[in-house]
């Protein structure tokens, strides 16, 4: 009891702050961007450093920026990786890095009691500034990478998803996976991820979050002692442009399974898109809505060809793809195929009904407050916020560009930027005639 109490005190608390969270933001001296927002009661801070480093950055050695970022807590100045991990454990922290398209980051919860932090800030400090990709860590990250890509030659969603943006993009950097391919990973060498390390890896090209009970000063501090190792260099030239597709195409892969995994979609929208409201809520009433969405209900309620269905549009720097998506079983995959596609067609001719935009108008911004309950979230948006440089305010101001959103403005928006003339279909899955007895 005590515990669930504690909890809706703790949920209580984070809305009455998350609901007026102020973020504030200035530049340091060698050009990185940080991003503050102070809160208090928990005796905590969570801090995000991005980089403009993701997969988009990999050239035509895909998958590198993906090794690069799992090596950085391998070894670090005169630590190996037992030794980080028995530093952050032994004050509770808790480190992690990630990989997407657009960015790389490392992130850190700690407490924020002084002897604690300053050893958890310390090692967080050496492991951007010193990682030392040394050859045995390297050997072992990279087959560990190998095995993961030979396991997912054996995954149809993988293999789906895959053929998916290859579609999507052709060669644009967002045409291939972030975790690369084995032909590429297999020719790697620890060189590569330093010289990668050491071109993006850089002050100029770093934002820092910083969520939690520190004082402005304090994070100013914070921020600087991060980035003291970093040299300045520069930010790289921004990804090209998404060139769309000429034409709708469907490619099938064959895979001995039952079910059939079924991809439709093309380039869709990006982060400071001026339709992106319109966008986001009308596919929330498509396919975003989860069980109350057109797809769902057309799909699996009323003709049960899958267990679910749905679509979403990803952000990203450039345009990020719209994706529909099913599972079905190999022999009603034409049939759902047909459904999902009219089902498209009709939404962008005729767009959602008002009783639908209402619903969806209700259930985004009814709970759009969960989102970033906690330092950790909330530092996930800041860090979104600041890498794609939008509004201080997109917080602030959610609500009130959902609010704004019509049906006209959905129709509008549907029908200049989702074209099924262009749809690229991926089906990966067993053809009638080969499919298991």
């Amino acid at each position: 009891m005590r515990i669930h109490l504690l909890s809706l005190v703790f949920l209580l608390f984070s809305q009455s702050v998350w609901a007026v969270a102020k973020i504030e933001h200035w530049q340091t001296p060698q050009g990185s961007r940080v991003y503050y927002v102070h809160t208090e009661g928990l005796p905590m801070v969570d801090i995000q450093v991005a980089f403009d480093a993701g997969s988009a950055r990999d050239g035509y050695q895909f998958g590198l920026s993906a090794l690069t970022s799992a090596l950085l807590d391998t070894g670090a100045g005169q630590w190996n990786a037992d030794d980080i991990a028995q530093r952050f454990e032994s004050v509770g922290a808790k480190f992690g890095s990630s990989v997407s398209s657009d960015m790389a980051s490392v992130s850190l919860r700690t407490l924020i009691d002084k002897p604690l932090f300053d050893k958890a800030l310390e090692t967080m400090q050496v492991i951007l500034a010193s990682p030392s990709f040394n050859e045995a860590d390297f050997q072992r990250e990279k087959n560990r990478t190998l095995a993961g890509l030979k396991q997912q030659e054996e995954s149809p969603a993988e293999l789906a998803s895959i053929a998916f943006y290859k579609a999507l993009y052709g060669d644009h950097p967002y045409g291939h996976p972030s975790s690369g391919s084995i032909i590429t990973v297999s020719g790697f060498e620890a060189a590569d991820l330093r010289s990668f390390y050491q071109q993006y890896y850089v002050a100029a090209n770093a934002i820092v979050v910083i969520v939690g009970d520190l004082s402005r000063k304090q994070a100013e501090l914070t921020a600087e002692t991060l980035l003291s190792g970093l040299p300045a260099g520069s930010k790289p030239e921004p990804v090209p442009e998404v060139v769309m597709p000429i034409k709708a195409d469907r490619q099938h892969i064959e895979f001995p399974s039952s079910q059939t995994h079924v991809l439709v979609g093309m380039p869709g929208t990006y982060r400071k898109d001026p339709d992106y409201f319109n966008l986001y809520v009308g596919n929330h009433i498509l396919g975003g809505g989860g069980l109350v969405s057109r797809l769902f209900e057309e799909v699996r309620e009323k003709r049960g060809l899958a267990y679910s269905a749905s679509s979403s549009f990803v952000p990203m720097s450039r345009k990020g793809p719209f994706t529909v998506s099913l599972q079905t079983r190999n022999d009603q995959t034409g049939q759902a195929l047909d459904v999902l596609n009219k089902t498209l067609t009709d939404f962008i001719e005729q767009g959602p009904t008002e009783a639908e935009l209402i619903a969806a108008k209700k259930n985004i911004t009814g709970g759009f407050a969960m989102r970033f309950d906690t330092n950790k979230e909330l530092a996930s948006y800041v860090s979104m916020i600041g890498f794609y440089d939008m509004p201080l305010d997109y917080l602030d101001t959610f609500r009130q560009n959902v609010e704004q959103v019509t049906l006209a403005s959905i129709k509008d928006a549907f029908k200049r930027r989702v074209d099924t003339q262009l749809m690229q279909t991926i089906t990966v899955g067993a053809s009638e005639n080969k499919r298991e007895k």
